[in-house]
């Protein structure tokens, strides 16, 4: 019987490979194109659109990725990691208003650095007050403060793929003693940002994000309720369409996800996703040796007969002579316990002979495999082997800092990418709050609205955890080189290793100084040398 027949574009049959094509020899230009050879005869992935690619298989990448991270020692620690490095226990902006375009813009020169640092002190003290307020206003939930909300916000984006959420406006809560704002910002778990009734993807939208025809986000559909809270049934069942933002150009949704492809609208399903099967097979491997090893310390040795009750005696009979043998057995171990010096003799009844169990598992190869999986994991989620592993016996300072740095650049692009994404367009919601409270400096003379110069008023870094050192002498030495050489400055250090503003650093260290001059102790090396000014009012801290 003859084989199916391939047609090519043209409706013909195709011409059958040539006997070198079957052999292995390629019959494209590319070796990655040849279509019959041995190692990509059966590779043929389907050209797909981003959203098609992964709207329709996102729930089931999801859900085995949080199986991972919740019961995987290796995912929830390089989870845990990224975390503490992006955002760690304090994440702040620092404002850098574009004072240049603004004085472009108002043809007013009023604005210049001189007041840029003063907008600045002044717009940073107010967020304080917003985003760390103790009653957790600025959550709408009044559960968490703003960094706390950025950091569930950021593990949602690698775990899930998205990071989502509300910008609300409730006034009810401000009074006395109570909000000082109405901008509040309320997370929203990104199962429930799906198309309503759960149809298929169309034109307009994809995955829940309503778009427009060049493709910009309009609107999001989100469920009311996540549609595993069996107690809220039917509004699980019920969507909300929340426009992107409102007419004047305020944020009411903040939606970030890592963006891989052009025209992609949702986030795929976290940095494990690449790496999932290998985890996963880790995991059964590591269970399974850890289970043999187990079973090999509980049964350390046996004892040997040349009768056995059940067995034999199913097959020969219940003789006399072999019952008579199994009791005498029984009689004598119960007899037995011949001890020297407390340690118990074994003796054995005739017949008998004992055998050790010798203990294989792990076996010899398992760290190496397990290192290799690891290595694949860290490259995948864009960390240190040593941050998955958590092991560092194997290396030195050389390869310690060059593990490090390259995972420091990963690090820094996505704490950016997470800043501009998520946390600006929610701290410009609140600047447009504060700004209308008319409490910030301006200078004289025409100045632009805010929603005129929205991108240059709100301009700021985010600022993150130091990144530390592994031999803090030399690496602050060369830091002070760096500086001196006009290569660095004390912003960019204090904010890279430290995670602090410089200001703060002199204005905690003047006052130090200060205090040391106060109780007549004399000035430590770290404080430098005295000016003729200062040696002149006091001597005695010489």
């Amino acid at each position: 019987m003859a084989g199916p027949t391939i047609l090519g574009p043209d409706g013909k049959p195709l011409a059958r490979p040539r006997a070198s094509a079957l052999a292995g020899e390629s019959m494209t230009p590319w070796d990655g194109a040849d279509v019959y050879g041995q190692h990509t005869a059966g590779w043929n992935p389907l050209l797909w659109s981003p959203d098609v690619e992964i709207n329709q298989y996102r729930d089931r990448l999801v859900s085995r990725v949080r199986d991972l991270v919740r019961n995987d020692g290796w995912a929830s620690g390089t989870v845990t990691r990224i975390l503490d490095a992006a955002i760690g226990g304090e994440f702040r902006p620092v404002a850098k208003p574009d004072y240049r375009a603004l004085a472009a813009l108002s043809g007013n020169a009023g604005f210049d650095h001189v007041w840029a640092d003063e907008f600045g002190r002044a717009v940073d003290a107010a967020w304080r007050t917003w985003a760390d307020d103790p009653g957790r206003y600025c959550d709408a939930g009044r559960r968490l403060t703003f960094t706390q909300q950025a950091r569930v916000a950021f593990r949602h984006k690698l775990v899930d793929g998205d990071a989502l959420a509300l910008v609300l406006w409730l006034p009810e809560r401000m009074g006395p003693g109570r909000a000082r704002y109405a901008t509040s910002l309320q997370l929203i778990d990104p199962d429930r940002l799906s198309n309503p009734a759960q149809a298929y993807d169309t034109e307009t939208c994809r995955g829940g994000v309503e778009i427009d025809r060049y493709g910009a986000a309009v609107a999001y559909h989100i469920r009311r309720a996540h549609q595993g809270d069996w107690f809220a049934a039917a509004q699980a069942v019920s969507w909300e369409r929340v426009a992107r933002e409102d007419e004047f150009g305020r944020a009411r949704v903040v939606h970030d996800f890592e963006h891989d492809r052009a025209g992609q609208h949702r986030g795929g399903a976290g940095i494990f996703t690449p790496v999932l099967t290998r985890l996963k097979m880790l995991i059964k491997y590591d269970s399974t040796e850890l289970d043999a090893a187990i079973i090999n310390a509980l049964l350390a040795a046996y004892i040997e007969s040349p009768f056995d009750p059940a067995l034999v005696g199913e097959a020969l009979g219940e003789g006399e002579g072999l019952s008579a043998y199994q009791e005498q057995r029984a009689g004598f171990h119960q007899e037995r316990g011949l001890r020297l010096n407390g340690a118990r003799i074994p003796t054995l009844f005739p017949g008998e002979k004992i055998n050790a169990v010798a203990a294989s598992r792990p076996v010899s190869n398992f760290a190496d495999f397990e290192s290799a999986v690891l290595r694949n994991v860290a490259a995948g989620a864009g960390v240190a082997e040593q941050t998955v592993s958590q092991d560092w016996s194997r290396t030195n300072y050389s390869s310690a800092r060059a593990a490090l740095l390259e995972a420091w650049k990963t690090m820094s692009r996505r704490r950016a990418d997470f800043g501009a994404g998520f946390a600006s367009p929610a701290r410009t919601a609140w600047l447009e709050e504060e700004f209308d409270r008319a409490e910030l400096p301006l200078p004289g003379g025409e100045v632009p609205d805010f929603i005129e110069a929205r991108g240059a008023y709100s301009r700021c870094r985010w600022m993150g955890p130091g990144r530390g050192w592994v031999d803090p002498t030399a690496e602050k030495t060369g830091s002070v080189i760096g500086m001196d050489a006009g290569l660095s400055t004390l912003e960019m250090e204090a904010a890279e290793n430290v995670g602090v503003p410089w200001e703060e650093l002199l204005e905690q260290r003047a006052l130090e100084l200060k205090r040391f001059d106060e109780l007549g102790i004399p000035r430590p090396e770290w404080a430098g040398q005295l000016t003729a000014t200062q040696a002149a009012k006091k001597p005695e801290a010489q």
